[in-house]
């Protein structure tokens, strides 16, 4: 379904370029506000955000919307994605919005919708809205205009749900984690919820300043979280990354754990208590060939879908599995949540290192991943190197040399100007060699 604002994860962009600028965010607001008016009680909407500096003016612009057709707004400030679509369904609201671009750059943001229930919407909401956003939407009697507040405990609870998918026998005393918080909207409640639970914690990416979230630090730059971990002598490092969706962990010696082998992790410790719903776990194309063998040979499953969560959760829900995610640490846990959840997904993890009472290096590298090479290509916003010859030539060359060995995955992000060119295979340097000539191709075509 072609989509003119939603993309993958809600509508995303550059701040005050279109569609991401406080005008089309009052319009949002009003379009989605007019489409949950259903029934006669009073409605309501949630509203979260990370710790961007655009936040505070689509926050606004939001706000402004939504109460002009008659909807109450809640308002929490800085809390995690997971937190909005939990508090949104406990609070009973009509629809809860997330203020965020998640693992972007802090000049990108993003609005993120849950309905009632928790979820994402689907797309035929989404469309809908679409439809009202270019339409007319009738404004309140001033009388019935809404109202706005601020709630004071939403991190605290938010904090203790988390905190109850904890194994209540277990306890994280004498472990020291590093927690890097991507000087995003988790910096208050993740450390928070560690300590809480007795852990020693050394928590960084906790400065936000408005634009320096994700800028060096949480789950897409693992680096500085890898050296801390190791100078500090601590157990494990986990990271999040801007709305705290995500989780990538690091091991005592200072090696990257992907979500892969996270997913890996838990079923295994959840199939062992019989708790592993569907036979095995669902995961994206991008996920690694050996993360399908090792389930394999536990007897377990793995089913795929195309890149994004909500494809993923589309398929746990209709099929019946209750673990699913994707390699890049967006993991989803259906006993306890509506979308990913970067430090519920940590507290399984860890749930898991203490009943082995074994270090992390032994414990989370579950299986040898093929050889395999992710690259992004950026372009400008409009082009479609896709589509031109030079790039297509470029990948049916790679596809042929892999063929039979490994195998060629393209995919146009549905949130940024970029493409993300992945293959893997048996031989480390033939995978390089495919990746590089269509990046490239890609490059010249652009």
């Amino acid at each position: 379904m072609a989509r003119k604002y939603f993309g993958t994860d809600g509508i995303r962009g550059l701040t005050n370029l279109s569609p991401m600028t406080a005008a089309m965010a009052m319009k949002v607001g009003m379009a989605a506000g007019s489409y949950f008016l259903r029934g006669e009680h009073k409605h309501r909407v949630l509203i979260g955000k990370d710790t961007r500096l655009s936040g505070y003016m689509l926050e606004s612009a939001l706000i402004a919307g939504f109460t002009s057709v008659g909807m109450d707004v809640i308002m929490t400030g800085p809390l995690p994605t997971p937190a909005i679509a939990m508090l949104t369904q406990s609070m009973r609201a009509d629809i809860g919005v997330m203020i965020s671009a998640s693992h972007n750059p802090f000049a990108d943001n993003g609005i993120k919708l849950f309905g009632p229930d928790g979820y994402k919407l689907s797309d035929e909401a989404e469309a809908a809205i679409e439809a009202l956003i270019d339409g007319d939407v009738p404004l309140a009697e001033a009388k019935v205009i809404g109202r706005a507040r601020r709630i004071d405990d939403a991190q605290g609870r938010y904090i203790n749900s988390a905190k109850a998918t904890f194994p209540k026998d277990l306890r994280l005393d004498g472990m020291r984690i590093v927690v890097d918080c991507a000087n995003g909207a988790a910096y208050k409640v993740a450390p928070s919820a560690l300590w809480e639970l007795g852990a020693d914690v050394i928590a960084i990416g906790v400065d936000p300043n408005g634009t320096n979230i994700n800028d060096g630090v949480g789950s897409t730059a693992p680096q500085t979280l890898s050296e801390t971990v190791v100078a500090s002598g601590a157990n494990i490092g986990i990271a999040l990354d801007g709305d705290a969706d995500r989780l990538i962990v690091v091991d005592e010696a200072g090696r990257v754990v992907d979500g892969d082998q996270l997913m890996a992790t838990i079923a295994a410790g959840w199939a062992r208590a019989g708790r592993l719903q569907g036979g095995g776990l669902v995961a994206t194309v991008m996920s690694n060939l050996g993360l399908e063998r090792h389930l394999a040979a536990q007897g377990l499953g793995l089913v795929r879908t195309a890149v994004g969560d909500r494809h993923v959760l589309e398929k746990m829900r209709g099929s019946g599995y209750n673990v699913g995610g994707e390699q890049s640490g967006h993991i989803i846990l259906a006993d306890y949540a509506t979308t990913g959840d970067g430090l519920v997904a940590a507290l399984q993890v860890l749930a898991e290192l203490r009943r082995a009472d074994a270090p992390a290096s032994e414990v989370l590298h579950r299986f040898e991943p093929l050889p395999q090479l992710l690259k992004n290509v950026r372009f400008e916003r409009g082009a479609r190197p896709l589509d031109i010859s030079l790039v297509k030539d470029a990948i049916a060359a790679g596809e042929a040399e892999l063929e039979g060995r490994g195998r060629v995955l393209i995919r146009p992000s549905g949130t940024e100007p970029v493409i993300r060119v992945m293959a893997e295979g048996d031989d480390q340097g033939q995978v390089e060699r495919v990746v590089d000539a269509i990046c490239s191709a890609i490059r010249s075509a652009a």
